[in-house]
């Protein structure tokens, strides 16, 4: 009997897949807030990321110390997924590469990701990517540390096609707030929150730029927070429209009630994982050859397709029918 192809062996060979990552990352910035993530992590499943923020968490003047604290929780029992990040300090700043050093050293192994935000030049940006790599090959490290690169600059904006181009990138980062700032009263602080953010032209012609790019170069798109902490559906409204209306497939959390509304407005509908599952499942016994489900052709092509959709259910904890969940997750 021939043994099923996964599909991430048939539809993939020779190409680099889509990073299927959770829909929502969460900042936390001090020890006590990274503990309690990483405990809520494991309480409601591993449905989001932690970005453990050695930037604006650090209190000024004991940088080496808060990186020290990061490098201790992410390397403990605590982080018992293996899903929480840190974000560095920017090019300008003078303890960036002691950040690199301390973090890569200690957690290149486990750490999801490293965040490099307030990027103003491709070539500032090339450099730092060229130090982590330096300090990954001096610590024996082999794998690729994905990297997210935060887009709130004009610069960054400037520069998003050929910073796309750079190694080791998994996703885009859109910094709102800083891109407002940036813009010196031209775009009014109201912008900064809904409905706004999606409607001001400067705001939606970046964020469809960040998209487009990201999405070009398999980059994950990730949307800026909602400033609205406590209101649960305005964060699920604006996790739906930043999904929705503009393509983004992640964003961020800064309170731990708004984690939930963004996986729930993110993650695909379970009639389309139920549909997916079937057509990958009849897909796999033609050994992937054309098929006809629900009276519609399917081929390679969509394939792909559901095959991505079914990763981002799984990852979003969205229920995988069983029969699929033993075939492609076991």
């Amino acid at each position: 009997m021939t043994q099923a192809v996964h599909p991430k062996d048939a539809l993939f060979s020779g190409e680099k897949p889509f990073p299927i990552i959770p829909t929502c990352e969460h900042f936390a910035g001090s020890e006590k807030l990274i503990t309690k993530a990483l405990e809520l992590q494991d309480r409601i499943g591993a449905i989001f990321d932690i970005t453990c923020d050695c930037e604006d968490g650090a209190p000024a003047g004991k940088e080496k110390e808060h990186a020290e604290m990061i490098v201790h929780v992410l390397s403990s029992d605590a982080n018992k997924h293996k899903m929480a990040g840190v974000r560095i300090h920017d090019y300008s700043h003078a303890h960036w590469k002691d950040d690199v050093d301390i973090l890569v050293k200690g957690i290149g192994e486990v750490t999801a990701y490293i965040t490099i935000p307030k990027t103003t030049d491709a070539e500032h940006l090339r450099e730092m990517i060229d130090y982590i790599q330096k300090v990954a090959r001096d610590n024996n490290i082999q794998r690729e540390i994905p990297l997210h690169i935060l887009v709130e600059t004009h610069g960054a904006l400037r520069d998003i096609w050929k910073i796309a181009e750079l190694p080791w990138i998994q996703v885009f980062d859109f910094g709102l707030m800083d891109f407002v700032s940036g813009h010196h009263g031209a775009i009014p602080a109201s912008a900064m929150r809904s409905p706004g953010q999606f409607e001001h032209r400067l705001l939606a012609r970046a964020k469809s730029e960040v998209v487009a790019a990201a999405l070009a170069n398999g980059i994950v798109p990730a949307h800026n927070v909602s400033l609205d902490l406590k209101n649960t559906y305005s964060t699920y409204s604006d996790a739906y429209r930043a999904r929705n209306e503009f393509g983004f497939l992640r964003m961020w959390s800064i309170y731990p009630a708004q984690i939930t509304p963004i996986v729930d407005a993110m993650k695909p509908e379970y009639s389309e994982v139920q549909d997916a599952a079937n057509i990958l499942l009849a897909a796999q016994q033609a050994d992937w050859g054309p098929i006809q489900y629900a009276g519609e052709l399917h081929d390679r092509a969509t394939y792909r397709y559901f095959w991505e959709l079914l990763q981002k259910a799984h990852v979003t904890g969205v229920g995988v029918p069983a029969e699929a969940e033993q075939a492609f997750f076991s």
